[in-house]
């Protein structure tokens, strides 16, 4: 283990100084892979160094107490700092051995998530919404930054589908098992008799990639200019600034118009076009037979739902662990840690289970 976290910390050091190389500096694609690359060691590195500073603490203590001459009153408080030191040493041992295990290598990038309104009409746009308003909240909590790249919005404030980037440290390693059907159960605000309705939207988290990560060939893209609107239709600049991109290949059609610029909504739509892209070769990679989100969202049926927001009894459900909690509005505020840590606990048992299975 000592082996390996040395050579992180090397390559930590490593990433540092390739930072500061003039080359890099004028390649902003490499200096952006070095800093995710780095940010994604800085923690089990600063465990390993605070690891070594105990380790050499221990040396000390245990050099002193060896000491024939040492006073009885200096040695008692010696040998107190000893335990606690080496109980700090283990529970560093475990941080730094949990650390190790394997990880998804998209963990520490940005994420696009996309939420569409499924079954359910106009109350399934509100609730789209709601989703887009609880994310957003829960990337402010984590101090996360939310750009919006596309949106569709009704005439009640729902929205038919809405797309955004949220662009943090650890955002997909939080974000990545949002991805399916989320099911609302309340009364609509559009029905007059109080009756319960259920209806769904559909979320797909998407990990960012870059230009190095996701080539695409030029030849390959339509690219088309036009005035961006607002609900209803009406237009709403009077420049070409929203921007559509086609992916002649596989028919992947992303829009752009939030910005104000032509540049800035390419840049994004591109960025939204490279997930999906990669998105679609892993699952072609993991043999799965849709081309398309449909096969990560399913086809937005209330049957097909990975979460439960039922606002009579004020419960959320998450189907997947079989995990009720009852502070729905707080969750719908953005207080998603616990149902995001019970799915991070599941995922790392299921994977301990597989690997044990394997091992055999």
């Amino acid at each position: 283990m000592i082996e390996r976290l040395t050579a992180l910390e090397k390559r930590y050091e490593e990433l540092t100084a390739l930072m500061a190389d003039p080359e890099v500096l004028a390649d902003p694609e490499r200096l952006q892979a070095y800093a995710r690359e780095q940010a994604s060691l800085e923690d089990i590195v600063v465990l390993f160094r605070e690891y070594r500073t105990v380790e050499r603490q221990i040396a000390e203590t245990e050099a002193l107490l060896a000491d024939e001459d040492l006073e009885p009153e200096l040695a008692d408080l010696a040998r107190s700092e000893l335990a606690a030191l080496r109980e700090r040493r283990e529970r560093l041992a475990a941080d730094l051995k949990e650390a190790l295990r394997p990880r998804d290598p998209n963990d520490s990038k940005n994420v696009i998530v996309e939420i569409r309104a499924g079954a359910g009409g106009e109350e399934a746009a509100l609730f789209a919404a709601d989703l887009f308003r609880m994310y957003s909240r829960y990337a402010e909590r984590q101090g996360w930054q939310v750009d919006l790249v596309d949106a569709h919005p009704t005439e009640m404030g729902g929205f038919r589908e809405v797309i955004f980037q949220v662009r943090g440290r650890g955002a997909y390693s939080r974000l990545k098992f949002e991805s399916g059907v989320h099911r609302v159960q309340r009364v609509p605000v559009t029905e007059a008799n109080g009756r319960i309705h259920t209806s769904t939207a559909t979320v797909a988290v998407l990990p960012e990639m870059g230009e190095v990560e996701v080539q695409i060939n030029p030849a390959d893209l339509r690219i088309e200019v036009f005035r961006a609107s607002g609900p209803g239709g009406q237009n709403v600049n009077k420049v070409e600034t929203a921007v559509r991109i086609t992916h002649l290949p596989t028919g992947i059609v992303v829009t752009c118009q939030d910005e104000r610029s032509q540049l800035r909504n390419r840049q994004k739509a591109l960025a939204v076009l490279r997930a999906r892209l990669y998105d679609l070769e892993q699952r072609k990679l993991a043999e799965q037979v849709e081309k398309t989100r449909r096969a990560q969202v399913g086809t937005g049926e209330r049957s097909e739902k990975i979460r439960t927001y039922n606002f009579p009894q004020d419960r959320v459900t998450d189907h997947r662990i079989g995990l009720t909690l009852h502070n729905l509005q707080a969750i719908l505020d953005g207080e998603l840690d616990d149902l995001i840590e019970a799915l991070i606990l599941d995922d790392r048992v299921r994977r301990e289970a597989a690997q044990g299975v394997a091992s055999r």
